[in-house]
């Protein structure tokens, strides 16, 4: 059973989240109120759709939460928050292509754990040029962080992989076949990802449980739960041993004027 994130963890713990906010200054009371209520000691944030020098610091600084940030002009953006103090930024975009100017990587250590906030590209329609763009970005992905899955300190990747790895993971599977998200081509290159030696946190967990992030605006999705889980949190061998607990804030999908995903988080010892 996924546990509640109102269950009271011991304060030695860390709680780490992932939330796609489909656009920060849209969404910005949401996500106030979640961080409120919910109180990860670190949150990592996709699709701002804001610029640089548009993101809400002041907001949530005064909600105590410190920020680093990656903007990009209407589509994109990714950011790393820390309650009290500041993540100590390590990189921001991925390597390999000079010519990409998305932002859809920010990395920071926090509290001894290096981690990467990703925002995976879509590749709808596919195929086409953006499912293509999509693949490379994924095997520059792979190649980038091949090195971080071996170190003896613990990596977390976490973020909108927008991939769903198996059937068990969306509504009706057969009907995503040719969704990017769901391609042979994406979960072949998810697969390898995989195979550098990451585990994905929710289903160590939760192996055989239904758990979705996304549920569509459309055709009441969150209602008849119709949903996929394509927000996800990979560890390397060294993080592995830390994790205690993980789970999906789903309720957060039905405030009004929310994202389509909800949060999604794990404890750390």
């Amino acid at each position: 059973m996924i546990q509640s994130r109102f269950v009271a963890f011991p304060n030695s713990f860390m709680k780490i989240a992932t939330y796609n906010v489909n656009g920060i200054r849209a969404r910005l009371p949401v996500l106030l109120r979640w961080l409120e209520e919910s109180k990860p000691d670190v949150a990592c944030l996709q699709e701002l759709k804001a610029p640089q020098e548009l993101f809400p610091e002041q907001d949530l600084l005064q909600a105590g939460y410190h920020a680093i940030w990656h903007g990009q002009k209407s589509w994109n953006g990714v950011a790393i928050l820390r309650r009290a103090e500041y993540p100590i930024e390590i990189s921001r975009g991925l390597p390999g292509d000079d010519t990409d100017l998305q932002s859809r990587l920010i990395e920071a250590q926090v509290n001894g754990i290096h981690l990467a906030g990703l925002y995976l590209p879509n590749g709808n329609p596919a195929p086409g040029p953006k499912y293509d763009y999509k693949l490379s970005w994924m095997q520059r992905f792979e190649e980038h962080v091949a090195p971080l899955a071996t170190l003896e300190t613990p990596v977390i990747l976490t973020g909108d992989f927008n991939v769903i790895p198996t059937g068990n993971d969306v509504y009706k599977p057969e009907r995503w076949l040719d969704d990017a998200l769901f391609r042979e081509e994406t979960r072949a290159a998810f697969g390898k990802l995989m195979c550098q030696g990451w585990t994905d946190a929710l289903r160590h967990l939760h192996p055989h449980e239904t758990i979705y992030t996304y549920w569509d605006f459309f055709r009441q999705a969150f209602q008849r739960n119709a949903g996929l889980r394509i927000d996800h949190f990979l560890l390397n061998p060294a993080a592995l041993p830390l994790l205690q607990a993980a789970g999906v804030d789903k309720e957060v999908r039905g405030w009004d004027k929310t994202s389509d995903h909800a949060p999604v988080w794990l404890l750390l010892s």
